[in-house]
């Protein structure tokens, strides 16, 4: 049975393209890209012109590009940094509905003193740009918002809340880790100082990420060490994950219109084949300002695990939008922020494609789900028999 894979919100395939260019630096082209030799400084030449490709594809200069470990390296650093650096101000501002790599970051502040607003969205999780604009005051450090949300697709609007900040005077992270490679940026005309991305999530290996950090922002370094990433972030540089991550935004600026439409119509068809077959289902988010890939159906009176349980019997890979913790389902704190009714919100599937995906699978899986969603209406304590 093949995998038909909907979840790349959670993670992508490292694309053909990105494992040949990155095989030679396991055996081949091993040499430290710090050390004096030629055979070193090689892999450092193909650091720098990674480098260049992440930079075309954020539309910056190559110096402002930082290679982390991943995303939430880059979102905690972010943060931890520029409060590291702006000791008088005490204050952050972020959104409910963020990843767990920046909510539970501010939150840890917030036990040390500081204070940190948490912006609410609508039922569309949409963000409630009023009270930003009321919490955003002299105090503020840093806000970070994400670009868009990983479990909606909902894309917040940034550069507008970038002006914002900046007009106070304070530092703008924002986590781009679902966003880029999907839509369009150019950060030399944005007001945005720092920003998050995850190689995996866009076809790059796992264990590399980048913080992009604007020219003249205020960090303070988060890895101390040696000389590497410009004195910001010490340790011998991940040469393979590195050359990786560049290929794939490479290829993700070659594939960006891809990503905009036929993928958006893959994901038009199968939402709107499920919400014809299956009846008591809605989508959550902003259906008019979202990602592209990225589509998040509620099913009334069921749990999103035991959909996704037979999902996976059929080799279809999708994630639920509620967590199990301790025994006890909790639905997720978006949905939960969204206001999304009780009974909906624990049947949330989140459907996330990719350029790999193929109107078969698509189909198949829209054949699927009205027999995996009426056998589990039947057996649902929620429906009065």
């Amino acid at each position: 049975m093949n995998t038909i894979y909907f979840d790349n919100n959670a993670t992508t395939k490292t694309a053909p393209e990105v494992m040949e260019e990155i095989k030679p630096f396991f055996c081949e082209l091993y040499g430290n890209p710090s050390s004096m030799h030629t055979f070193g400084g090689q892999v450092g030449i193909r650091i720098r012109r990674a480098r260049e490709q992440v930079a075309a594809l954020l539309g910056c200069e190559a110096g402002e590009v930082i290679f982390t470990g991943c995303g939430t390296e880059s979102d905690n650093n972010a943060i931890n940094g520029t409060l590291a650096s702006l000791p008088n101000r005490r204050k952050i501002i972020t959104s409910r509905v963020e990843h767990p790599a920046v909510l539970a970051v501010c939150r840890e502040w917030a036990n040390h003193g500081y204070t940190v607003a948490e912006i609410g969205v609508d039922k569309y999780g949409r963000l409630d740009m009023n009270q930003l604009e009321d919490e955003l005051d002299d105090d503020t450090a840093i806000v970070s918002i994400m670009y868009a949300n990983n479990e909606t697709g909902t894309i917040f609007p940034i550069e507008k809340i970038a002006q914002m900040v900046k007009d106070k005077g304070a530092v703008f992270h924002t986590d781009a880790v679902q966003a880029v490679g999907k839509i369009p940026m150019n950060l030399s005309r944005s007001n945005i100082d720092l920003l998050s991305i995850s190689g995996h999530k866009l076809h790059a290996p796992k264990g590399i990420g980048v913080l992009y950090v604007r020219k003249g922002t205020r960090l303070s370094p988060f890895m101390l060490g040696g000389h590497q990433e410009g004195g910001r972030r010490a340790g011998t540089e991940n040469v393979p994950g590195i050359v990786g991550l560049g290929k794939a935004c490479e290829l993700a600026a070659q594939n960006i219109n891809d990503e905009d439409t036929r993928v958006m119509q893959l994901r038009d068809r199968l939402e709107n084949g499920i919400l014809k077959s299956c009846s008591d289902c809605l989508v959550n988010g902003d259906k008019e300002h979202r990602l592209p890939n990225t589509s998040n159906i509620s099913f009334e009176f069921i749990e999103g695990e035991a959909i996704l349980l037979m999902l996976d019997k059929y080799g279809i890979c999708a994630s639920s939008g509620s967590a199990c913790t301790s025994g006890s389902l909790e639905p997720s704190h978006v949905l939960r922020a969204m206001g999304v009714p009780f009974t909906a919100a624990h049947g949330s599937i989140r459907y996330s494609l990719s350029r790999y995906n193929t109107q078969e699978e698509v189909d198949y899986t829209i054949d699927k789900m009205p027999g995996i969603v009426n056998r589990l209406r039947e057996l649902s304590p929620f429906i009065a028999k």
